[in-house]
Parts: structure tokens; C-alpha cells; sequence
């Protein structure tokens, strides 16, 4: 490290200052070091030596960028080769890569609830017995809780199943672990099947639906497309036009 706290300046520094890595990527937000080929020992002492900053520090900023440090040191890099049959299908596969990744760092953060929509779901009934004695207050939270119960129901409807089935008999057996696998057709223990979603995700997404909910009740007035009523017509080659459907086939190009 170069600073003038060690006695260093950038002016005299020379390559015995610098480490060695097989590859190095730099972009306008980040630097990911990859495969470097410094020692055990000696990224164990450094890493002492950044626990023993922490300890001392009163700032919580400086505190802050010392436990990023310390868990990129302490930590590795993990490289994933996407490949797929064409672009199309390679940018896919990489989104839901991305997606993967950005869950498990939110689980990390907060912790993971059982998914499909059941963690609302049971969160609903806490509403159930809550009285106000304003009438708009009694409605905004009916208003709550039926919406709490919509994300399982939806998952099941998309499935080809009927929501409003499924979570009645949810709600009947009161077992908060217990959910719909929507795939396999079948009640089961959610977080022993793997199926979960991160805390933050969930909590995240209630939060803004709240405030937007909030936003369009106080503003009074809403923008919206006006569908157009005219029918749709068919371009030229009459006899052509069930061809319509060859516009998937772009793709192959």
C-alpha cells in the first residue's frame, strides 16, 4: 500500500511496491483481480491487519470500506462461461445468471423466507384481526391483505391451477412451511424443496407497491394508453395472411 502513513509516496514507488495477477479487468465502476499470486501468508497478515483497523476506528465510513476490503481479500472470484446456441439464447442464459446472483446476494443480506408467494400469504392473517375505528383505515387494510394473498394465487393461475383452491387450503392447514410447488402439482415444505425467495426481495417489493398504491390513491388523476378500437388489417396477399405467424422465425438470421 502506498500512503504516506507507511512512508511511501506514488512518486518514488517502483515495481517492488506492485503485486501479480494472471488477469486483471478494469471498467468504469470496478477492478476484479483474478488468480493473484500473492501468498498465504501474506494476505493472512494483511488481513490482520485490516480486523485490527476495524477494531480501532471510530468512523463508521472508514469502517464500512475496511469490511468491503476484508471480504474481497478473504473471499474469491468466481468466473462463469455462458454458451448457448446463438445470441438470443446466450443473453438469456446470462440473465438469469445475473438474476441468480443478485438473489443470493440479497439472501446474504437478509436472510431467504419460503417462496412462491406463501411468505405474504401467511403474513396476511396477522391483518386479519386488525380493527380501526375509521372507516377508510379498516379498508386501506382489507385492501392489504387481500393483496398479500394475490402472488400465490397468480403463481397458481399460471400454472393452470385455481389460486383461490390453493390458498384456501393453505390458509386451512396453517402450517407457515408448507406451500404450493406450482410445477410439480403438490403441497410441499418449501424451503426443504429449495424453493425460497430473499427477505429483501419480498420486502423490497411490498414497500414499493405500497408507496406506488399511496402515490396514485393522493394523486387523483391517472395517464393511461387509450387502446385503439380499430380493427386490425391485414397488409396485402390476402391468402397470405395466416402466414403471420413466420415472425418468430427472425431469430434464425
Amino acid at each position: 500500500v502506498i500512503s504516506d502513513e507507511v512512508g511511501t509516496k506514488l512518486e518514488t514507488a517502483n515495481l517492488s511496491h506492485l503485486g501479480s495477477a494472471k488477469r486483471i479487468t478494469i471498467s468504469k465502476d470496478d477492478t476484479v483481480v483474478l488468480d493473484g499470486m500473492g501468498t498465504k501468508e501474506e494476505i493472512e497478515e494483511r488481513l490482520s491487519f485490516i480486523r485490527a483497523s476495524i477494531e480501532n476506528t471510530t468512523s463508521e465510513y472508514e469502517k464500512e470500506k475496511l469490511q468491503e476490503r476484508l471480504a474481497k481479500l478473504s473471499g474469491g472470484v468466481a468466473v462463469i462461461k455462458v454458451g448457448g446456441a446463438n445470441e438470443t439464447e446466450v443473453n438469456e442464459i446470462k440473465d438469469r445468471i445475473t438474476d441468480a446472483l443478485n438473489a443470493t446476494r440479497a439472501a446474504a443480506d437478509e436472510g431467504i423466507v419460503p417462496g412462491g408467494g406463501t411468505a405474504l400469504l401467511y403474513a396476511s392473517q396477522v391483518l386479519k384481526d386488525m380493527k380501526f375505528d375509521k372507516f377508510d383505515q379498516d379498508v386501506g387494510v382489507r385492501i392489504v391483505e387481500r393483496a398479500c394473498k394475490v402472488p400465490c394465487q397468480t403463481i397458481v393461475r399460471n400454472a393452470g391451477g385455481e389460486g383461490a383452491v390453493v390458498v384456501g387450503e393453505l390458509l386451512k392447514r396453517g402450517d407457515t412451511s408448507i406451500g404450493f410447488d406450482a410445477q410439480e402439482g403438490k403441497y410441499v415444505n418449501m424451503v426443504e424443496a429449495g424453493i425460497i425467495d430473499p427477505v429483501k426481495v419480498v420486502r423490497t417489493a411490498f414497500v414499493d407497491a405500497t408507496r406506488i398504491a399511496s402515490l396514485m390513491i393522493t394523486t387523483e388523476a391517472m395517464i393511461v394508453d387509450l387502446p385503439d378500437d380499430k380493427p386490425d388489417t391485414p397488409s396485402g396477399g390476402g391468402g397470405m395472411g395466416g402466414m403471420g405467424g413466420m415472425g418468430g422465425m427472425g431469430g434464425m438470421f
